[in-house]
C-alpha cells in the first residue's frame, strides 16, 4: 500500500502540480498549442457545414490510402485539426486541449509538436502499407480500405498521452488516457483503430528508449528560471 501511495504521491508532483505551476508561471501562453487547434477544429467543422467551403476543407485536409504519397504528406499537418465527419468535435475536444496542454507546459512547444507529428504520420503511413499488404496477410487490411478518410487529431492525442505517461511514469495518466484508446484499437480493429496501435507502439518505444537513455529528466525538480526552460527542450 505504502509503495502504490508513493507511485502516486510522485504522478501527482510530476503531473498535477508541476503543470499547475508552469501554467500560473506562463498562464496562457503556457496553453497556447491547445487553445489554438481548438479553435482552428471548430472553425474547420463550421467550414465541414457549408457546401460553398467543404470542398476548400477537402482540399487541404483530406487524406487517404489512394492518394499520391506527396498530397498525403502535404494535407497530413491539417488533416490533424479537420474533424471526422461521422462525429461532432465537441466529444473529443477536451482530450485534445487536455493532451496539448499538459504536453506543452511539461515538454515544451517544440517537442509536443513533434511528438503529437510523429504519431499522426506513423498513422498515416501505416494505412498505406496495411493496404499494400492486403487481407491476406498480417495485419493487412482489404484495398477498398484506401478509399476511407483519414483525418482527426486521435492519433497525436494518444501519442502526446503515452509519451507523457512513459517519461513521466505516470500509471493513473496511461489507465485514464491511453489504455481505453488501445483497448478500442483491439476490439475494433479497422482501419483507424490499427493506425492509433502502431502510433502507440511507436511513441512508447521512442520513449522508453529516451527514458532509459535519460531517466528522470522530465521528473527533475524545477527551478525559478523553469518557465522559458520547457521549449528549449524539443
Amino acid at each position: 500500500m505504502l509503495g502504490v501511495q508513493s507511485v502516486l504521491r510522485a504522478e501527482w508532483q510530476t503531473v498535477a502540480l508541476a503543470s499547475w505551476r508552469e501554467l500560473r508561471a506562463r498562464r496562457l501562453a503556457g496553453v497556447a498549442l491547445a487553445v489554438a487547434a481548438s479553435v482552428a477544429m471548430i472553425g474547420l467543422h463550421g467550414l465541414q457545414e457549408l457546401a460553398a467551403t467543404d470542398r476548400y476543407v477537402r482540399l487541404v485536409g483530406e487524406v487517404r490510402a489512394d492518394q499520391p504519397l506527396w498530397v498525403s504528406l502535404l494535407r497530413t499537418p491539417v488533416s490533424v485539426l479537420v474533424p471526422t465527419r461521422d462525429q461532432l468535435p465537441w466529444g473529443g475536444l477536451p482530450r485534445l486541449i487536455l493532451s496539448l496542454g499538459l504536453a506543452q507546459l511539461l515538454l515544451g512547444w517544440k517537442r509536443t509538436v513533434l511528438v503529437g507529428y510523429a504519431a499522426t504520420l506513423a498513422g498515416t503511413l501505416s494505412a498505406r502499407v496495411m493496404v499494400a499488404i492486403g487481407p491476406d496477410h498480417f495485419a493487412g487490411v482489404p484495398a477498398a480500405y484506401a478509399h476511407d478518410v483519414d483525418t482527426g487529431a486521435s492519433a497525436a492525442v494518444l501519442g502526446l498521452f503515452t509519451y507523457l505517461s512513459v517519461r513521466l511514469r505516470a500509471p493513473v495518466l496511461c489507465l485514464v488516457t491511453v489504455v481505453p484508446t488501445v483497448v478500442g484499437s483491439f476490439l475494433k480493429p479497422n482501419l483507424a483503430g490499427r493506425e492509433h496501435i502502431v502510433a502507440f507502439v511507436l511513441v512508447a518505444a521512442v520513449a522508453l528508449v529516451q527514458e532509459r537513455r535519460r531517466p528522470g529528466e522530465l521528473r527533475a525538480p524545477r527551478g525559478p528560471t523553469t518557465p522559458s526552460a520547457p521549449d528549449g527542450a524539443g
